[in-house]
């Protein structure tokens, strides 16, 4: 009891102190909170929109993965409504259109749709929909004319009734007219929903009458959803996908898997912050301990026993715990409604009145909370517990650390050294698997390795940036270097916290140049075509006849190349068999993008029956040139086709392609089953490049989804998306720097009051305020400067290393961020200053007379 006593007194006596340790644990545990509230809250939310539209029973056409793309989606015959109705536990069977392969435009020809991926939706109206959606204005669609919105996408894109729709679809554009708009019952997460009648979304979205996207049967009363499937395959045979609505909604929870990635993403970003926080723990209770130590010395000679004194620390850690990590529960919580309201801005909405709080993630956030804060002050408290009473009596409250133990140092060395030979066996791996994997242990070694050694590489590098920054301050700047070098471990591990977080930002940003530069090379080395026109950035689904024909419509454009792909089985003359997709161009793709073989000519490619393979499939199945392969093309015939060419691996452009030509995929697939060109690449008359730029901007206008890019436009779209992932990643890695620099606060802030007679007497004899705040501010900066060289020059092994181990999948350039690297280290010199604030403040003001006279 008088333990606790004790531990309570003292954790109150340096509330202070405290507040910034407890500051990290509630920012570590609210991240990890407020993630799984986020993520959990998108499941739900997920879950109650698949939930509300499943049917008991769907009947849908069995599911054909490898399908050529034809812009169409796969259909059932409309004849199998009689059969349906036909089967005695079914109370009602609705037939079912649905595309997701459209385009919505408004009157302004821009899209209506999410800028945040998620799909736009086109369905005919049924009975079966009222379950998710009830019309909260206007009529529901009555004729081939009318169609009704979602209420969140008529909000955000400024939709009224009586506005014009322009639906663009496989089988021709159509218009509409809005006559209502609907509101989801549960919560949209951001698709654009648009509803039309039944048999105009047959003739337009299906070409045809004769089919359904599928049916939704309702169960009659006392029937299940698993008597009644069975019972409707036994009617249909087993050439239909027949699910229940658990199944159903299985199914459409596995098409939005980026949510697991999204979850375990963002807690492995709350792990590094936990680990930056455990830093600022650790450094927080040794500094404690050390002023402690006349009190300890006091307590172990009134009879008190090590494990007593130990135990005595660990609850004040457990208590800092507890309160960290309750502030850290709520404050995940406004975190995680904070990211709802972002998500909603960017397109995603999330409804925070339906917040998703599991009864585990406040149990995780509490023990995740108190464990680290209890295993990082295990180390101090285990010190305390060792500190004998006469030792302790005669120390005046501050213990030196003067050189890190010979232990110490050589088990940090040899980490580096290992670390380091890890990272060399990376860079110089033939394959990107193993070197993969040597180069995750290599970061990991010399995270860990660096950070053993921090107090001797204190020691070198704290002198050396000295010697640059700090000399021109005179007495104060040499007093504030021999004050970051009286404790070389503090400081290591004040250090250490900053550097894992610059670390990480240098590393990711060498990769992010790299694949700017790499791709940018490639760009000028391959591609010839002057214009590249496809689908969104991605060119995911084909362009549809009309946005064809529009596009070759352009004047001033010398040749067009039409490019596609096909799926298809290859069988090797070995007999293997192998799905693979296969690119079909025009013969001008040779010269539109040039790349390199390894044996033949890619032009060689494009003749008849013939094809290429990339270099690692022709070493995988022992390929040579002349050998026939079976190509089996999905939806049509068997062909034999001869390899004329094997391309090189050593390419970001077409990496791992294999291509044909266009006519030779023509006539081995019917007209119905040979998709669309994905792409296609056009060549300017020569000296007419800006004209037809120009053309193909105008003669595109009316087509939102098609875009049309010269080389710089593909530059700056590579750039864009590989800067917005790192954005992304930085902002993620922000609460790991924000604990860092808690951390040197807290230790600027411990090491005045251990200063505290130190700073008195200076002050006596002549030290100005001005003078003080200098010096302390000066410390500060060295910190943070020692932290941000020695984690810029690890991020830049790491960053340098992954590299070189990507070199074979194209990334072959390095290219070093300077500007970054430059920013991140004025940066760290620009939070050593305002981490020195409220310390150095706080030295100033200090009464002279009382600091003297503290013992």
């Amino acid at each position: 009891m008088t333990v606790l006593r004790t531990s309570v007194r003292n954790f109150f006596a340096h509330k202070g102190r405290m507040a910034l340790s407890g500051v990290a644990v509630l920012l570590s545990v609210g991240f990890i909170c407020g993630t799984l509230v986020f993520t959990d809250t998108m499941t739900s939310t997920f879950d109650r929109l698949f939930g509300s539209t499943a049917s008991d029973v769907t009947v849908s056409a069995k599911e054909v993965k490898d399908r050529q793309a034809t812009g169409l989606p796969q259909t059932v015959p409309a004849s199998l409504q009689h059969r349906l109705a036909r089967v005695g536990d079914v109370a009602a069977s609705v037939p079912d259109v649905t595309s997701e392969d459209v385009t919505v435009a408004d009157a302004h020809n821009d899209s209506i749709g999410a800028s945040t991926g998620a799909p736009t939706i086109v369905s005919n109206w049924d009975s079966t929909e009222t379950k998710a959606v009830r019309l909260s204005s206007g009529h529901l669609p009555q004729g081939p004319a009318d169609a009704v919105v979602d209420a969140d996408t008529a909000k955000a894109k400024h939709l009224r009734i009586g506005d014009t729709l322009r639906v663009i679809a496989e089988p021709g554009d159509f218009r509409v007219t809005l006559t209502g708009i609907v509101t989801f019952r549960s919560t949209n997460p951001g698709a654009a929903v648009v509803y039309i009648d039944t048999t105009t979304a047959q003739r337009r979205l299906l070409g045809t009458t004769d089919a359904y996207t599928g049916y939704g049967l309702t169960a009659a009363k006392g029937v299940t959803d698993r008597q009644l499937k069975e019972n409707v395959t036994a009617a249909v045979g087993h050439g239909y996908t027949v699910d229940t609505a658990a199944e159903t909604t299985k199914k459409d929870k596995d098409e939005v898997g980026f949510l697991g990635f999204l979850k375990y993403a963002m807690l492995g970003f709350a792990g590094i912050a936990v680990l930056v926080g455990v830093f600022l723990i650790v450094n927080t209770f040794s500094m404690l301990v050390a002023q402690r130590t006349r009190e300890i010395g006091l307590m172990r000679a009134l009879g008190a026993s090590r494990r007593q004194v130990n135990r005595s620390v660990l609850i004040e850690a457990v208590m800092l715990g507890t309160v960290g990590s309750v502030a850290g529960i709520g404050g995940g919580i406004g975190l995680a409604v904070g990211l709802m309201k972002l998500m909603g801005k960017a397109g995603m909405h999330l409804d925070a009145s339906q917040l998703t709080v599991k009864a585990t993630t406040p149990v995780v956030g509490l023990a995740v909370g108190v464990l680290v804060t209890v295993l990082s002050a295990y180390i101090p408290a285990r010190r305390a517990g060792r500190i004998s009473p006469m030792a302790a009596l005669r120390d005046a409250g501050t213990t030196a650390d003067g050189r890190t133990g010979l232990v110490r140092t050589v088990l940090g060395v040899l980490v580096c050294a290992a670390g380091a030979a890890a990272l060399v066996g990376a860079a110089q791996a033939d394959r990107a698997s193993s070197g993969g994997s040597l180069l995750g242990l290599g970061v990991l070694l010399t995270l860990v390795g660096f950070v053993i050694v921090g107090p001797l590489l204190a020691r070198v590098v704290v002198r050396a940036v000295s010697a640059v920054s700090l000399r021109f301050f005179g007495p104060m700047g040499r007093l504030a270097e021999r004050n970051a070098l009286r404790n070389p471990r503090r400081t290591g591990a004040t250090a250490s916290a900053l550097m894992i977080g610059l670390a990480l930002v240098a590393g990711m940003s060498v990769v992010g140049s790299s694949m700017v530069a790499s791709a940018s090379d490639q760009l000028d080395k391959s591609v010839g075509a002057d214009f590249i026109i496809q689908t969104g950035s991605s060119g995911s689904m084909p362009l549809t006849p009309a946005a064809e024909k529009a596009v070759k419509s352009a004047k001033d454009i010398a040749h067009f190349t039409d490019y596609t792909i096909v799926n298809t089985v290859i069988t090797t003359p070995s007999g293997k068999q192998v799905k693979d997709d296969i690119s079909a161009a025009q013969a001008t793709y040779a010269d539109d993008v040039r790349l390199d073989t390894t044996a033949g000519k890619l032009s060689d490619a494009y003749g008849r029956d013939a094809m290429s393979v990339p270099q690692k499939f022709a070493e995988d199945n022992h390929l040579k040139l002349g050998d026939r392969l079976k190509v089996a093309f999905v939806g049509g015939r068997t062909a034999s086709l001869r390899l004329a060419a094997i391309t090189s691996d050593d390419s970001t452009i077409e990496n791992g392609t294999l291509f044909t030509d266009i006519d030779t995929a023509r006539r081995y697939l019917p007209a119905t089953a040979m998709p669309h060109d994905f792409m296609v690449f056009g060549v300017a008359v020569h000296g007419k490049e800006k004209e037809a730029y120009a053309s193909l901007k105008a003669v595109t206008h009316d087509y939102p989804q098609i875009d049309v890019r010269d080389q710089a436009d593909y530059k700056s779209l590579i750039k864009g998306e590989v800067d917005q992932l790192l954005y992304m990643i930085y902002a993620l890695l922000a609460l790991a720097i924000i604990v860092a620099v808690l951390g040197v606060v807290n230790t600027l802030a411990l090491s005045v009051v251990e200063r505290t007679r130190e700073i008195g007497l200076m002050r006596a004899i002549g030290t100005s305020r001005r003078q003080m705040r200098r010096m302390i501010r000066l410390e500060s900066v060295v910190i943070a400067l020692f932290g941000a060289l020695v984690g810029l020059g690890l991020g830049l092994s790491w960053g340098s290393t992954a590299q070189h181990v990507l070199a074979s999948s194209g990334l072959g350039i390095l290219r070093i961020p300077w500007t970054t690297i430059a920013t991140v280290f004025v940066a760290s010199a620009v939070v050593g200053l305002l981490a020195a604030v409220l310390p150095a403040f706080r030295a100033a003001r200090m009464n002279v007379l009382n600091a003297i006279a503290t013992d």
